[in-house]
């Protein structure tokens, strides 16, 4: 079975550099799409974005697999008489980061360059420096007055992005924007692709469903888990690599990259779909850490449990240092192991058993 192939990089370097922030996902959808053309039968789409491969349409039975397409982002907010841009967020994007770094500014008239200015280091008080706060940081695209950067084509609502692109260090750490989790619909991509290759015969019909908007509320997830009723839901998203300084791991628990995929416990978390993902872990010899999410997930696992009177659903993560920066990082290893984890546990679902209780 072979995972990661020179195909399947050059989509995932594609898919993590082609800008798709929350609300305006559908060039990368299309890219999504493009690539998994082939692996099944049809796509599904709705007016907002989400796009769904399906394999196997005519069952009864509905099993999704998803990830989120959407990355955090800037929406320009008020724009000074001196051609200064400032901004709100578009998604949870960390005001502490953006001092110094390049931005896009995406318009009609195209992409328009910037930098997030800040004060020189010589201009600043010791032990009195402002930091970095919402209502201090401001876009720099090198124009004299507000009526030059309208000319651009800037305006209110304009959206912002990083340009920060997919790099290799150390041979196996993937690092970009955005890894959260366009690697999400990378993995359940790849899923389609090894069952089409290894001419895998599921008995139910299997949901590729890449969603939108989950960056501010899980919206994409909400919706098309009401078009598609699936019975089962397997959600691939990231979450925190706690060995790195500063995080409490009392709090936060323990979790690395490079040992394996993370199992979620949580309400929204049906038991024994989790425990059958459990089961085919071990089964397969696939590493894996375990998580505890207490009262909710905050991933489109809790949309796709509470929807339709309620959906098996099952939270598989991905390792992942620097979340909402431009740097995350995630190892190539763990990866694979979602991607196997995943693949393993569909050939382990069976219709007529199902995931009640009581039966």
């Amino acid at each position: 079975m072979k995972l990661l192939n020179k195909k399947s990089m050059s989509f995932l370097e594609a898919y993590l550099n082609n800008p798709s922030p929350t609300g305006y996902e559908w060039e990368g959808q299309k890219i999504w799409m493009d690539y998994l053309r082939s692996y099944v039968d049809h796509f599904i789409t709705d007016t907002y974005g989400t796009a769904v491969g399906v394999i196997n349409p005519n069952a009864q039975y509905k099993v999704v697999i998803e990830g989120h397409s959407d990355e955090i982002s800037w929406y320009v907010n008020f724009i000074t008489d001196k051609g200064l841009i400032y901004v709100v967020r578009n998604g949870g994007s960390d005001h502490q980061i953006a001092p110094s770094k390049w931005v896009n500014i995406h318009t009609k008239k195209g992409i328009v360059k910037g930098v997030f200015g800040w004060p020189a280091i010589h201009t600043r008080k010791s032990g009195k420096e402002e930091t970095p706060k919402l209502n201090n940081i401001f876009v720099d695209v090198g124009a004299k007055d507000k009526k030059e950067v309208e000319k651009m084509g800037v305006h209110v609502g304009c959206v912002i992005t990083y340009p920060d692109s997919f790099q290799i260090i150390n041979k196996n750490k993937f690092v970009c924007r955005a890894i959260d989790n366009r690697v999400g619909g990378f993995m359940i991509a790849e899923v389609g692709r090894l069952i089409h290759e290894n001419k895998v015969k599921l008995p139910f019909g299997l949901y590729i469903t890449n969603a939108v908007q989950e960056e501010v509320g899980l919206h994409g997830a909400e919706m098309i888990t009401n078009t598609l009723k699936p019975d089962v839901a397997i959600v691939t998203d990231v979450c925190h690599d706690t060995s790195t300084p500063m995080i409490n791991q009392k709090e936060q628990g323990y979790i690395e990259m490079g040992k394996g995929p993370v199992v979620s416990y949580a309400p929204a978390v049906q038991n024994k779909l989790r425990e059958q993902i459990i089961e085919t872990a071990n089964t397969k010899k696939i590493p894996f850490q375990r998580l505890a999410s207490s009262r909710y997930t905050g991933t489109d696992t809790d949309a796709f449990a509470y929807s339709n009177g309620g959906v098996a659903s099952a939270l598989i993560s991905l390792p992942l240092r620097y979340m909402h920066t431009t740097v995350e990082m995630v190892h190539q290893e763990d990866v694979i192991n979602v991607i196997s984890l995943i693949y393993e546990t569909l050939q382990t679902i069976e219709p007529k058993k199902g995931f009640s209780y009581f039966d």
